[in-house]
């Protein structure tokens, strides 16, 4: 049964993302909100300015309905499905005031950085004090070790930079067509079997309801997109996955999982030292996917080059987790 409840689940939410969009882009393009291309960035992007954003609403529209549903239908929620839901739907609406000051507003840069930040900051805190309300652990464990510690109180801190970082990571890689809705499918595919496996229904159910989402929103968003997601998606889709790794006790083997959004987050990290210090750029433009299409790649390269990244990337972490 618990295979059904997959398939259906990963069809409901694909098919909400596939009927919605084309409402949507209409909608979102008569209200011009679309999306403004930086100058700095590469040249060949500016010729996707004006494509609507937002497209994120779709896909939070398309989980927390699929979410309820399937849960609602085969099992009663509990605190797991509604603190996933908060979070995304928290860092979505973040994600949400910050497109709309772009694009309704014309103001290019949203919200400033410490607006988003002490927004991120007070759900992440609500998170881990609904937590704590519920006795959760505070122990993480380091994965291929026999390695643990219990941060206690101080693991709400944790739980600031995961969330945060994560979020934040995620948003650093929508830069693309389709490498988001991408990478972030097949990572929460890869948490959806780890949550399987350990009959965690509810985290199951919900990461499976992303997939469809993104898979559905894919559809519209694949080179050339007709709509962006936006940081209304982005920010969600990186807040909740944080959630789910954290709710599956799996906190670290996020690294590894999410290791695309790792990676292009330590490019950015790397590329400011590098000129604040020494004045020289480690890639030729920063986030990596950036690096490549200067070098020559074609965007539709680099997205199926880290989609197959972010696979291999996936299955190591089932892997080590399941096997090992």
């Amino acid at each position: 049964m618990l295979e059904q409840v997959i398939f259906f689940t990963i069809l409901l939410g694909f098919l909400i993302s596939v009927i919605l969009s084309p409402i949507f882009i209409p909608f979102l393009r008569r209200l011009k909100f679309g999306q403004s291309i930086r100058e700095e960035g590469p040249k060949s992007h500016q010729k996707k300015s004006g494509t609507p954003t937002m497209g994120g609403l779709v896909i939070l529209l398309s989980i927390v309905a699929t979410t309820f549903i399937m849960i609602g239908k085969y099992a009663q929620p509990t605190i797991h499905t509604y603190l996933l839901i908060f979070v995304t739907f928290g860092f979505g609406l973040l994600g949400f005031l910050d497109d709309f000051i772009k694009v309704a507003l014309k103001r290019n840069l949203g919200l400033t950085s410490l607006q988003k930040l002490i927004g991120q900051i007070i759900v992440s805190v609500i998170f881990f004090l609904i937590l704590q309300h519920y006795d959760f652990s505070t122990v993480i464990s380091i994965p291929l070790t026999d390695f643990s510690i219990d941060l206690g109180w101080g693991y709400v801190l944790f739980i600031i930079f995961w969330l945060v970082g994560f979020s934040n990571a995620v948003n650093l890689t929508d830069g693309l067509d389709g490498l988001v809705s991408g990478t972030s499918a097949i990572a929460f595919g890869a948490f959806a079997v780890l949550a399987w496996n350990i009959s965690q229904l509810e985290i199951a159910v919900f990461s499976v309801a992303v997939v469809g989402a993104v898979l559905g929103f894919l559809v519209f968003n694949a080179h050339p997109a007709k709509v962006f997601m936006g940081d209304t998606g982005s920010l969600a889709l990186g807040g909740a996955i944080a959630a789910v790794a954290i709710l599956l006790k799996l906190e670290i083997l996020l690294i590894i999982i999410g290791g695309v959004f790792v990676i292009e987050t330590l490019s950015v990290i790397l590329q400011v030292i590098s000129f604040k210090t020494t004045g020289r750029r480690i890639f030729r433009m920063s986030p990596l996917h950036h690096h490549y299409e200067l070098v020559g790649w074609s965007e539709w390269r680099v997205v199926v080059t880290f989609w197959t990244v972010g696979l291999l990337l996936a299955v190591l972490g089932i892997y080590i987790e399941v096997w090992m």
